[in-house]
């Protein structure tokens, strides 16, 4: 009986911890439509250098912080945006005109 309970429970939170995980996940596309390699930094995942006129496809979990580097790859680095947990699933991110807004709102 208590082996049964210990198998049932196991089962359960691998379900719900199984759930909360795909839950999180959003995928979502980035596009670079400038003539410029953009240079981003996104932690646990990739470091992503986006190559002029690309796109590339990605997954990434609500909360997550990705970064850009305003002064390219070897300058400080700055956020560029936190992925939301309302954000759909699928979205396309124009990564260059979020960073062209992004480097006007910290004066670069």
């Amino acid at each position: 009986m208590l082996r049964k309970n210990i198998l049932l429970l196991f089962f359960v939170i691998t379900v719900i911890s199984v759930n909360n995980n795909y839950a999180q996940n959003i995928p979502m596309k980035f596009h670079n439509g400038s003539f410029g390699s953009i240079y981003l930094s996104i932690p646990g995942v990739m470091n992503p250098n986006l190559s002029p006129k690309s796109n590339s496809g990605v997954s990434l979990d609500a909360g997550q912080v990705v970064y850009f580097f305003p002064n390219g790859k070897r300058g400080k680095k700055e956020v560029l945006f936190v992925v939301g947990p309302t954000w759909k699933k699928d979205t396309i991110l124009q990564i260059d005109e979020i960073v062209r807004e992004r480097k006007k709102s910290l004066g670069y």
